[in-house]
């Protein structure tokens, strides 16, 4: 197994210091806080191992304050509720003493019901878009802080779709896709593959929020960070096969932008939803 994965399962794998109670590191990349997908992918393990023969069908979370990724992260659990149907957990990430992260999570026991889904965005394959694609002249030419992102070693693969709004500060209609997949295989424990993907989920999605207004998080000019962020999972998935992961951003007002994004198999199955919304502020000369 690759190292960038193998660090991620490491990172995922909490160690448990009493009854509800849990710790978390965070990996030393040099970054001056915490990725929020990795926070949100350590609570949501920490409310799984507190829930028996049910799996999470949703989670809420907010960010409180920036984690620091020099010092653990305690995981604090609240066993709301053990129903019949459904389990509920509170979950608190804490740092020196004040809670950073806060999330509410809902596991459902399997059962049979209606069925339906939204049709998958008609797209290239993530085939026709290899790993060199986004290392070609086009790609030479964009910002260096573009560039960076999309050749840094991590553990999820990103292929985007569309390329070219890193290249202009045109305004585009705010919609953008990339497929996304671990880039090993990951071990088959389903509460593994659904906490890489919340992991994954918080990777590119505010950045949609940029695109009615041509430009995008890589700039020194953009304050980013996530402040909200929610997950629905609708159906079983496999976290190291190639997911489409269509993202829109129906508004962006008050400093705010609005972002949601719907997760798919490649055979077009829906799997998953997500919502979020962040700051997004601009501090440049042109404010």
């Amino acid at each position: 197994m690759s190292s960038p994965v193998a660090d991620l399962l490491s990172i995922l794998d909490l160690e448990q210091l009493e009854h509800n109670l849990f710790r978390g590191r965070s990996p030393q990349t040099g970054w001056q806080r915490v990725f929020g997908g990795q926070v949100i992918g350590q609570a949501l393990v920490a409310a799984t191992r507190t829930v028996e023969g049910r799996r999470p069908h949703s989670l809420h979370g907010y960010f409180l304050r920036p984690g620091s990724p020099k010092a653990p992260i305690i995981y604090e659990v609240d066993r709301i509720r053990d129903g019949g149907s459904f389990t509920t957990r509170r979950v608190v990430a804490i740092q020196f003493g004040e809670a950073i992260f806060s999330m509410s999570a809902s596991f459902h026991k399997e059962e049979p019901g209606f069925d339906h889904a939204a049709t998958m965005p008609d797209v290239p394959m993530p085939e026709e878009l290899s790993g060199e694609a986004i290392r070609t002249d086009a790609f030479a030419n964009m910002p260096e802080a573009v560039r960076r992102y999309f050749e840094r070693e991590r553990p999820i693969e990103i292929r985007p779709v569309q390329m070219d709004r890193y290249l202009t500060r045109e305004k585009m209609e705010p919609k953008f896709h990339v497929w996304i997949r671990a880039i090993e295989p990951l071990p088959d424990d389903p509460a593994i593959h659904q906490a890489v993907l919340a992991y994954a989920s918080d990777l590119t999605l505010l950045d949609s929020s940029l695109i009615a207004h041509g430009r995008t998080v890589f700039e020194q000019e953009i304050q980013a960070a996530s402040l909200d962020h929610a997950l629905w999972i609708h159906r079983p998935f496999r976290a190291d096969e190639w997911m489409l992961y269509a993202q829109e951003s129906p508004s962006a007002s008050g400093a705010r932008g609005f972002a949601r994004g719907s997760i798919y198999t490649q055979d077009g199955l829906l799997v998953a939803s997500v919502a979020q919304e962040g700051l997004v502020r601009n501090v440049g000369s042109d404010a």
